[in-house]
């Protein structure tokens, strides 16, 4: 059985037993979290939302908080003398699913 499911502004794709990063959440390591934004719940019959299905849930558990690896900007106009250099680390959360409900 799988579901898609959106958080973050995203859809994944998820199964019971897989371990997925999304977009930063609001919870500690540990916590259980609940995504009611079920699009399509599959296996053996499809249900297929209207945007979403109803009653469809899927349960998870907060493994980790963390920070990806730095990317860098670099942006400069030539003949200009104009450049700037900047550092990013989009944070995000390593949940693990647990039960998809339909």
């Amino acid at each position: 059985m799988y579901a898609v499911i959106t958080t973050g502004g995203k859809q994944y794709k998820v199964s019971e037993g897989d371990a997925i990063y999304v977009e930063k959440l609001d919870a500690n390591e540990g916590d259980k979290v609940t995504f009611d934004q079920v699009v399509m719940v599959g296996g053996d019959s499809v249900k297929v939302g209207a945007p979403l299905v109803d009653g469809a849930s899927v349960t998870a558990t907060v493994e980790k908080q963390g920070r990806q690896k730095k990317i860098t900007i670099f942006r400069y106009k030539p003949k200009k003398g104009s450049r700037s250099k900047k550092g990013h680390r989009q944070p995000y959360t390593k949940v693990v699913i647990d039960s998809i409900k339909a």
